[in-house]
């Protein structure tokens, strides 16, 4: 019989997470029966969504929320058998047993000089959710000017770099120098530390003084205040997330974009990465051909230890990574 280890919300998150938030508890996992199988967790992602999800689908006392990247070590299904790697919404711990539904083969053709944890990042859910709200959600254009912010993060990395590939003019923000220069490396047009700059106003519309056609929304908050009156008519706003709003115990307050919206005829959709599924394995392949012929570059923030999750969740929400940030067990 294998023992688990799991980490469980002992409570929700009031404000920013805190260590005593989280409890760790050994679990006695029962032999797979048929059709099910035992995967060992090699690779675990700590994402933003994790946050604002674990208080509308988790109750206190659950395996927190997540992703990883598993090996199957026992299978009793001969979908997966023993020594294949899965993605599976798992949650966080270190060993599950699983009836086939909540897990996705890696893909067969996967490179052995490609480490299976960006599964977990590019060429995962994170540049999934990059590469449809590019495409899906913006329509993008090639010639057409692009802002992301958190652009050094999992998602916002490649939907820059992915913006670059379609010949597009690409403005970044992110909350650290060592970030801009990243950014820069990775051939974005313009890129600027929000946290140093004198007026976010000014420095937007000295990046683009003719304005956005699409912006990538990965924080909201004054951000968004700033941006909005910087798109172009008919820009298209896709929402992604809003980091800055997680941890609010308050709600944030205006000021609010409608006027702006109306006259300038922007759209703005949020979306989630999911509504695309059935494109997924052909996207996958997509992303993976980039890395393979360097076209796009996959950055990770590795912590090593399953113990150490709740410490490389809270550095996540803190920026404190630059990419994708991911636990090794």
């Amino acid at each position: 019989m294998v023992q688990a280890k799991t980490w469980v919300l002992k409570q929700h998150f009031e404000g920013f997470p805190k260590h005593t938030d989280f409890e760790l508890k050994l679990e006695q996992l029962s032999e797979p029966r048929d059709g099910e199988v035992l995967l060992e967790a090699v690779f675990l992602s700590v994402d933003p969504y994790m946050r604002p999800f674990s208080r509308v689908r988790m109750q206190a006392g659950d395996v927190m929320i997540g992703t990883q990247v598993a090996k199957v070590i026992q299978s009793n299904s001969p979908s997966f058998p023993v020594g294949c790697h899965v993605v599976g919404r798992c949650g966080w711990r270190t060993h599950t047993v699983s009836n086939g539904s909540d897990i996705t083969k890696i893909l067969d053709d996967w490179p052995q000089d490609v480490s299976l944890s960006h599964a977990l990042g590019a060429i995962g859910m994170p540049g999934l959710t990059a590469l449809y709200g590019l495409e899906e959600v913006c329509a993008i254009k090639s010639g057409e000017t692009l802002l992301v912010n958190a652009a050094a993060g999992a998602v916002g990395s490649v939907a820059g770099q992915i913006a670059k590939l379609k010949g597009c003019k690409v403005v970044g923000s992110a909350g650290s120098d060592d970030k801009v220069a990243y950014l820069k490396e990775l051939g974005f047009d313009q890129a600027f530390n929000y946290k140093t700059v004198p007026s976010l106003e000014e420095v937007l519309k000295n990046a683009s003084p003719e304005g956005y056609d699409c912006y990538f929304e990965n924080v909201g908050g004054p951000f968004s205040s700033v941006a909005i009156p910087q798109m172009k008519t008919f820009g298209r706003i896709a929402v992604c997330g809003g980091i800055s709003l997680y941890n609010d115990t308050t709600p944030q307050t205006g000021p609010y974009p409608h006027l702006q919206m109306i006259f300038k005829q922007l759209k703005m959709e949020g979306f989630l990465v999911g509504r695309w599924e059935h494109k997924n394995v052909e996207s996958l392949k997509r992303m993976l051909t980039w890395v393979q012929e360097g076209k796009l570059k996959c950055k990770e923030h590795v912590t090593v230890g399953f113990e150490n999750m709740p410490a490389a969740f809270m550095g996540m929400l803190r920026g404190e990574n630059i990419g994708k940030a991911i636990v090794k067990v």
